[in-house]
């Protein structure tokens, strides 16, 4: 089955994307570093082709007729609601077969890990890339459209500690498994950790 790898994008404007960090280190930076960050992450996975690569856009409209964004790439709306309504939506109307999704705000992000995750699905039905903060880098599941737990991300406590926990609750019943944990970039001291670790 075809492998789809969703990249969870927002328009890098500056007071819109990357608020957290941009309180440590102004918007207009948060907002540069978001949006090179991103285009490095985009141009490695997508050059992988054992899997198909799409960007998960948002604003809507402003997403889909960015310049900023490559343009051999498949754009979707993330549509509106919170990250569970978001990612939900990219499950239920995403091809059958495995599906990944991760945000771009993670600079340790490698093909080798996306691999690993879709390998993973090979023998659960979930997969998990954790955060050291209790949330997570990426989220899989073996099926895209036809295998969507009913209540999937409901009641999750989003930017908490309790986000990965609340989120595998979610699921259940299915058979779930964890890969690396890498940091993400919520504020300048996890840009200096992460800098200071390679």
């Amino acid at each position: 089955m075809n492998k789809h790898l969703f990249i969870m994008l927002k328009e890098p404007q500056a007071g819109r994307v990357k608020t957290r960090l941009g309180a440590d280190m102004g918007m207009t930076r948060a907002a540069w570093w978001f949006r090179h960050q991103a285009s490095d992450l985009i141009r490695r996975l997508s050059a992988d082709r054992r899997w198909r690569t799409v960007l998960a856009v948002a604003p809507d409209h402003a997403g889909l007729q960015s310049r900023i964004w490559p343009n051999h790439l498949p754009k979707w709306p993330q549509g509106s609601g919170n990250l569970g309504d978001r990612m939900g939506r990219v499950f239920r109307h995403a091809p059958n077969g495995p599906v990944v999704i991760i945000g771009a705000d993670i600079p340790n992000i490698t093909p080798e890990l996306i691999d690993r995750a879709f390998r993973t699905l090979g023998d659960h039905d979930a997969v998990f890339g954790p955060a050291p903060d209790g949330g997570y880098w990426l989220i899989g599941l073996k099926r895209g459209a036809n295998a969507i737990p009913r209540g999937l991300f409901d009641n999750v406590r989003w930017s908490s500690e309790h986000t990965l926990a609340d989120t595998k609750a979610t699921l259940a019943g299915a058979s779930v498994a964890f890969i690396d944990v890498l940091q993400d970039v919520d504020h300048l001291s996890d840009l200096q950790r992460i800098k200071r670790d390679q």
